[in-house]
């Protein structure tokens, strides 16, 4: 029962605390109202004689009225910014000469490195073809100096303009490699090799065109896109030959050799420009990445296969219908391979393997490089 009675009051007493609580507190309120609504009345005035007082202090210069407190207000928002701008270059030169180095310095001395260990590691198993005048020197050494060169030629950025391709910087790099004396002496790379890197490239850049193809945007396009591949090309083919036939006076067959060269798409440009765009998501509801990675590369294909036709015409001592025919059978003959490998690659690796999206493109690679 005592325990009952002191519960009761204890409850009595908090709500009793909490009414006188409330009423404090409308109390505080209904004051602060009525101190702020009298402090407003009386500022009122002031603002008015402020205003007023600005405006006999306008001044005039150069022909445009400013105020002394606009002018304090640019001078606060301008003042800022200079220790932002001076903080920045500090931080970029502290990162660059920091010890042990960081940032870009530290990147190139990575990249370095991890060539030097290659070229060891080649070395040792290699000897003379890794040593100055061997074929995997000047595959190494062209090959670090040219995505050197792609590094260097992302960091120039003009006003105005996107950031140049890197690209550029490795072809760059590769007429300077070529044409300074010392230096070409030793790149050697032999012309079997060199002729199979450019196939193996041109077989993984149109592989990656492929992949990046949308079916359903392909299907809906495909007479557009027959259209966009072998109009240009033959025009500009046959124009050229036309050109050199009647300016050089090459033979026709040297002149249309010279059209397909100069008709041919770079899909080394082409290809990767479409990919970002396409990630990006623009043009892909009409699809037209996949119309032009499409076109580009039946474009190739009629250019190698016009070039090649044309190479067995004038160095051939046969028929010129077999030249003909020869390279419509090797088109026939590599769509018939490609499909019987698409196949293969869709079917095996099974699915239930691990990691089966990594063997399909490995496959995948691997057959068009060794096709």
């Amino acid at each position: 029962k005592f325990e009952f009675c002191s519960a009761r009051d204890a409850c009595t007493y908090m709500i009793s605390n909490l009414g006188k609580m409330a009423e404090d507190d409308l109390v505080a309120k209904t004051e602060d109202r009525a101190s702020s609504a009298s402090v407003s009345n009386d500022v009122l005035p002031a603002h008015h004689t402020t205003k007023e007082a600005d405006a006999s202090d306008t001044k005039v210069v150069d022909g445009n009225t400013q105020t002394e407190t606009t002018a304090l207000l640019n001078n606060s928002a301008q003042q800022p910014q200079e220790p932002m701008a001076e903080s920045k270059t500090p931080g970029r030169l502290k990162q660059i000469c920091a010890c042990p180095p960081q940032g870009i310095l530290a990147r190139m001395i990575t990249y370095g490195a991890a060539v030097v260990l290659i070229w060891a590691m080649v070395w040792s198993i290699t000897g003379q073809e890794c040593l100055p005048g061997g074929n995997l020197f000047g595959i190494l050494f062209l090959f670090f100096f040219a995505v050197m060169g792609g590094k260097l030629m992302g960091l120039i950025k003009l006003p105005g303009l996107p950031p140049l391709p890197p690209l550029l910087g490795m072809l760059l790099v590769g007429f300077l490699l070529r044409n300074i004396p010392s230096v070409s002496d030793l790149i050697q790379i032999d012309m079997k090799w060199s002729a199979a890197l450019r196939s193996i490239a041109l077989a993984i850049i149109l592989a990656r065109a492929g992949l990046g193809l949308d079916p359903k945007a392909l299907k809906k396009l495909k007479a557009v896109c027959l259209r966009l591949s072998f109009g240009p090309c033959v025009t500009e083919a046959c124009i050229a030959a036309v050109l050199s036939h009647f300016l050089m006076h090459l033979p026709w067959t040297w002149g249309f050799l010279l059209g397909f060269v100069l008709g041919a798409v770079s899909p080394a440009v082409v290809v990767p420009s479409m990919l970002i765009l396409q990630a990006g998501g623009y043009g892909v509801d009409k699809g037209v990445p996949t119309l032009l990675m499409a076109a580009g590369s039946f474009d190739d294909i009629l250019a190698i296969t016009g070039f090649n036709t044309c190479l067995g015409i004038a160095f051939s001592t046969g028929s010129t219908l077999f030249s003909v025919l020869r390279g419509l059978l090797e088109v026939t003959i590599g769509i018939a391979a490609g499909g019987l490998l698409g196949i293969f690659v869709r079917y095996f690796p099974s699915k239930d393997q691990v990691k089966k999206l990594y063997y399909e493109k490995y496959l995948l690679n691997m057959q068009s490089e060794a096709w």
